[in-house]
């Protein structure tokens, strides 16, 4: 297996650094980070730079087009449900342990609990979800009897019912 990349070894605050110079510079001017790193005493290539910076930039693309589709899809399919709460959930989940792997995270610097900690919280978040779609779903069709009921008492017939409780309020 090849050594990791230098630039993914640098210090924390030294990498978001040079991944925010990358993105602001719009992937470019590897010289002058070539430069800066020096001056900050890392010696790292041009052409490590310009590796490292070309799969963070493919990494970088890939997300913005998974946001773009995910947007869309909403968009096209609202989700009263969770339904889709619940696929991007797992759809993290498993991405996150594909970037673990393909990231050829060091076992002995993997810090587990924060790991571990991450995948609960995704699975309490979905939890929290459901119960609050669960709980809009009861209001909602509260809100409907109430409304079909009054609607009844007012003299409304079928038709103009079902328009309020369908129509309006969107429950069948």
């Amino acid at each position: 297996m090849p050594p990791r990349a230098k630039a993914v070894n640098l210090p924390r605050a030294v990498k978001e650094w040079l991944d925010r110079a990358l993105v602001d510079g719009n992937f470019s001017g590897y010289r002058a980070l070539q430069e800066e790193l020096s001056a900050r005493g890392f010696d790292i290539s041009k052409s490590a730079l310009q590796r490292y910076g070309q799969s963070f930039e493919r990494r970088l693309d890939a997300l913005k087009l998974a946001s773009e589709q995910a947007r869309v899809m909403v968009q096209a399919a609202p989700d009263e449900e969770g339904a889709v709460n619940e696929a991007l959930t797992r759809l993290v989940q498993e991405k996150l342990f594909g970037a673990l792997m393909e990231l050829e995270v060091d076992p002995a610097k993997l810090n587990l609990a924060s790991a571990a900690k991450a995948v609960a919280e995704l699975g309490k978040a979905t939890v929290v979800q459901k119960k609050w779609a669960a709980e809009v779903r009861r209001a909602l069709d509260d809100a409907a009897d109430n409304v079909e009921k009054e609607a009844r008492a007012q003299g409304m017939d079928e038709d103009q019912v079902m328009f309020w409780r369908e129509k309006v309020l969107g429950v069948r």
